[in-house]
């Protein structure tokens, strides 16, 4: 059964990653934390699963003439650094708390969503 929900999961973020240009991270994380892992695993878990994702993306889009490489690659150089900081800080807080600032996290973009939508 768990199988089968991770290759659904798997499977549902791929189709949003495509279709909208999101990562799966808002998917993954709460699943995995459902399927037993620990807040700090399942989020590591996420970024490791993303990769896939993000390569078959930047492929397909780097086709159609839409990948600014530049840019790209500045923003992808900063985010390791950005990574590197943010596990530290993920590892030295309790998994209670992180588990709590990442469903802040998750209110935030519902709410950011929202009004996008009600503002067009």
């Amino acid at each position: 059964m768990t199988l089968a929900l991770a290759v659904l999961l798997g499977f549902a973020a791929g189709i949003a990653a495509g279709m909208f240009g999101v990562g799966g991270g808002i998917l993954f994380v709460p699943t995995l934390v459902a399927l037993g892992l620990g807040q700090v695993e399942a989020q590591a878990t996420s970024l490791a699963a993303i990769l896939p994702t993000v390569a078959a993306g930047t492929w397909r889009q780097a086709s159609y003439g839409n990948v600014r490489w530049k840019p790209g690659l500045v923003l992808g150089l900063a985010s390791v650094a950005g990574v590197l900081g943010g596990a530290q800080v993920a590892l030295s807080l309790p998994e209670d708390v992180l588990r709590r600032l990442f469903a802040v996290l998750l209110f935030a973009v519902a709410v950011q969503v929202a009004w996008r939508a009600r503002s067009r």
